[in-house]
């Protein structure tokens, strides 16, 4: 009699090779700062912790983010108002360390267009790996301080109204500016994620 293979998720991960600011001799093709010297913009920091459906943090997550620059454009061969010669990726990796948090320095994003042109609120893109989950998680993060914004964009338009605060990173008191932004997979107060 055979027996089945049991289910793979993804994670824990290996530091190695895939979250940056290690024990280990690396050159980082990915780092969780993601200021460079000719990016211009407000600079920020999102801080947070992963946490499960009990409410207890994840120490090996991984999660990556994606943002366009202080003008709205991607670095993205596709995105043709991109500028070639700038060193901004917009692109992070970070792993979450043994109280399950994370730090990503960057800037504050631009306005991208949005479903038939309307433009969208400032906002960055999240990927969240964890233990136990069979795919990656999608969601975005949004501003506190961007009410206007926010009011009239036109994706967390789709968010039910009582769920959209689950996507806002609340603004902490201090300098650097840094915002805070809680991943909870699970549980009354999980975040929205979004199906792709």
């Amino acid at each position: 009699m055979s027996k089945l293979t049991p289910s793979q998720t993804v994670g824990p991960y290996f530091r190695y090779g895939l979250t940056p600011g290690n024990d280990y001799q690396w050159n980082d093709a990915f780092s969780n700062d993601l200021v460079t010297s000719d990016v211009s913009g407000d600079r920020i920091r999102i801080i947070g912790q992963v946490l499960d459906g009990d409410g207890k943090v994840m120490p090996d997550a991984m999660l990556e983010i994606w943002q366009a620059d202080v003008q709205g454009r991607f670095s993205d061969p596709l995105d043709a108002r991109a500028v070639p010669n700038t060193a901004f990726r917009g692109f992070g990796r970070c792993g979450t360390d043994a109280n399950g948090g994370f730090t990503f320095q960057t800037i504050r994003p631009g306005s991208v267009p949005g479903p038939a042109g309307r433009p969208q609120a400032p906002h960055i893109l999240l990927a969240v790996f964890a233990r136990g989950m069979t795919q990656q998680a999608i969601t975005r993060i949004y501003f506190e301080d961007q009410d206007a914004a926010n009011a009239v964009d036109p994706i967390l338009a789709l968010v039910p109204a009582d769920r959209r605060a689950t996507l806002i990173a609340t603004r902490e008191l201090g300098e650097p500016v840094t915002y805070r932004f809680d991943v909870h997979l699970q549980g009354d107060r999980e975040i929205v994620f979004f199906d792709l």
